[in-house]
């Protein structure tokens, strides 16, 4: 038997109101072709988007701007959102805003959540994506280590893990060691009693980076000048010969890296900032045995690596609450995108890794 039409009104109007569901008006950093960002990124209004059955709206909180989303936008990475319309921003961290009326996540407004595996179209006020995208994550540290714990950290996490055994006692290698990555090394090798020999630029204030990376945990530092001799591995005193390198330079840093290594050594590359090939004297190979492999964690974190990829990063902001994973960041208000971008472009010299707060 049909209900009565008192009945049916209430049940009308929610459906009507969760069919109707739908983001509020949102702010985003978008751009139409690729090219130099400072030429092509603009700030436009995005109309609210529809919720799906199981879609979550997030309101983002911070999102960081890295070196991969500029090379995003400027069309050089190996993956690139479709254009035009394309919205920059890799990683952050949101709000649940509103839920869908079918979402079966354990997700709750208020709760704070980072996409993971990381999701284009980080740079806006409001994200409305499926629930599978979203992780929940504790919102008992700083919202900028939430909007940057995945990309730098987790890179950091998974180079020391997946190619050399490491023992307590083992040491390790690696250039670019003023960088995210390189701080988040120096730091959970401590946690694991790994040793950390570490390589920077010459550069003014050289010698206060060195006792900030002391701080963190690191056993030596050196500049590349104090590395042109020919027995390195005079300078390591006690600490033994390492097995793993990280180079994220290239050029004749990288093959400084080569000099420290062990027999069948290690040397993984993840990045080129000096845009110099890597290059090895053939003997290294032959009488060495080293090797040289690549690490791309976009490439790891989309085969079947997902909920090992959230493990993770819970455990790595427990090290943040801990107090035992730390790295330099800025914070920028969106309404201030311009100077944000600038900054991480290197317009105003060296600065720390720019996040921004909507």
């Amino acid at each position: 038997m049909m209900a009565p039409p008192s009945r049916l009104l209430p049940i009308l109007r929610r459906c009507r109101s969760l069919s109707s569901l739908a983001s509020p008006a949102s702010k985003a950093v978008v751009y139409d072709e690729h090219g130099a960002p400072e030429q092509v990124l603009r700030v436009a209004d995005v109309a609210p988007v529809q919720l799906g059955e199981r879609d979550v709206c997030v309101r983002m909180l911070a999102a960081p701007i890295n070196p991969s989303d500029i090379n995003r936008i400027e069309g050089v990475y190996p993956v690139r959102p479709p254009l035009p319309g394309a919205v920059g921003g890799y990683e952050g961290v949101g709000q649940v805003h509103a839920l869908g009326p079918a979402v079966t996540a354990p997700l709750s407004p208020g709760d704070w959540v980072i996409p993971s595996p990381p999701s284009f179209g980080t740079w806006q006020t409001y994200i409305v994506k499926h629930q599978s995208v979203w992780h929940k994550v504790r919102s008992d540290v700083p919202m900028e280590y939430a909007a940057t714990i995945t990309v730098n950290p987790l890179t950091a996490l998974r180079m020391l893990q997946d190619f050399v055994q490491l023992n307590p006692g083992d040491a390790i290698v690696q250039n670019g060691a003023t960088s995210i990555v390189g701080q988040c090394v120096i730091q959970l090798a401590k946690v694991h009693g790994i040793h950390t020999i570490n390589v920077i630029r010459d550069r003014p204030g050289s010698e206060e980076a060195k006792d900030k990376l002391k701080q963190l945990g690191a056993d030596e530092v050196f500049t590349e000048s104090q590395l042109d001799m020919k027995n390195v591995k005079s300078l390591l005193g006690a600490l033994p010969e390492p097995a793993l390198g990280f180079n994220c330079v290239g050029g004749n840093s990288a093959s400084l890296l080569l000099k420290f290594l062990r027999q069948g050594g290690t040397m993984v590359t993840y990045g080129g900032m000096s845009k110099r090939p890597v290059t090895a004297p053939t003997s290294y190979f032959i009488f060495k045995d080293i090797s040289l492999r690549g690490f791309w964690l976009q490439k790891w974190m989309n085969s079947d690596k997902a909920e090992d990829c959230r493990t993770m990063i819970d455990y790595l902001l427990g090290l943040v609450h801990e107090g035992k994973l730390k790295y330099e960041m800025e914070s920028i208000p969106f309404g201030e995108f311009s100077l944000a971008l600038e900054k991480a472009l290197g317009k105003h010299g060296s600065q720390p890794k720019q996040v921004v707060r909507f």
